[in-house]
């Protein structure tokens, strides 16, 4: 009986969880360019002022010509800087950049 009663809560928690992941919204542009712009500049370690003006510059900055390969390098660069942050080494960090990468 207990184990019945642990699985049914297992499967609500599951459920409910699930539902809450599909309610959240995409980023938005200027959401997903400020992420790139903060990971840039914390991989370049940018602190104060150096930091004030890059991310005005990034966050002004045109975007390039509508190319997939541009995205993609954006997105790698985000998902490795986000990967540091973290600190992560070997399977952790393959697994942590197959999922971010494959992000829509």
């Amino acid at each position: 009986m207990k184990q019945l009663i642990s699985l049914v809560a297992l499967g609500l928690a599951l459920a409910v969880g699930g539902a809450h992941a599909a309610d959240e919204k995409a980023p938005t542009a200027q959401q997903n360019k400020m992420k790139t712009c903060n990971a840039d500049a914390k991989t370049k370690d940018l602190k104060g002022d150096e930091r004030k003006k890059f991310m005005s510059e990034c966050l002004s900055a045109k975007p390039a010509a509508a190319d997939a390969g541009t995205s993609q390098q954006s997105k790698m660069k985000t998902c490795n800087a986000d990967a540091k942050t973290k600190d992560l080494k070997g399977d952790e960090r393959k697994k942590f950049m197959s999922e971010c990468l494959s992000a829509k």
